[in-house]
């Protein structure tokens, strides 16, 4: 038996917020998911995100706690080109979102930048700076 990488599961404390954010960066949550205590959404290649709200872990886990401070994990998203990073960042940051990182040119060849979902959790923006050779 070898476990396969099936989800990413995110703790939120506020369900409606989360689902909105990831909605705004094109995951699909089903309709009224806003208003469960768990809901996923299926990303390409079969895995899926899913957030449970902070009730919910409570109610199997009763000594749960928020972790404080940041920086542990972030989401890595892929962006079609330079532009839609800048594009994105500035959307979710025009929408009250914290811009952590405004858009940069990284020395790795990438348009990166970095914004905050609505518990803080990083959420990163990347392209590729250059179109990658034609055969």
């Amino acid at each position: 038996m070898t476990p396969r990488f099936d989800a990413i599961g995110l703790v939120v404390s506020d369900m409606a917020a989360s689902v909105t954010f990831y909605r705004r960066l094109g995951f699909a949550f089903p309709e009224g998911a806003e208003n469960e205590p768990h809901t996923e959404a299926e990303l390409p290649g079969g895995l899926r995100l899913m957030l449970d709200t902070e009730e919910t872990v409570r109610s199997f886990l009763p000594e749960w706690r928020p972790p404080t401070g940041g920086g542990r994990h972030s989401l890595a998203l892929r962006c079609a080109d330079p532009a839609e990073v800048d594009a994105v960042y500035e959307e979710l940051v025009a929408a009250g979102h914290h811009g952590e990182l405004k858009p940069w040119d990284a020395f790795w060849g990438q348009r990166y930048a970095t914004v905050h979902d609505p518990d803080g959790n990083g959420v990163d923006l990347f392209a590729p700076l250059a179109a990658p050779p034609t055969e």
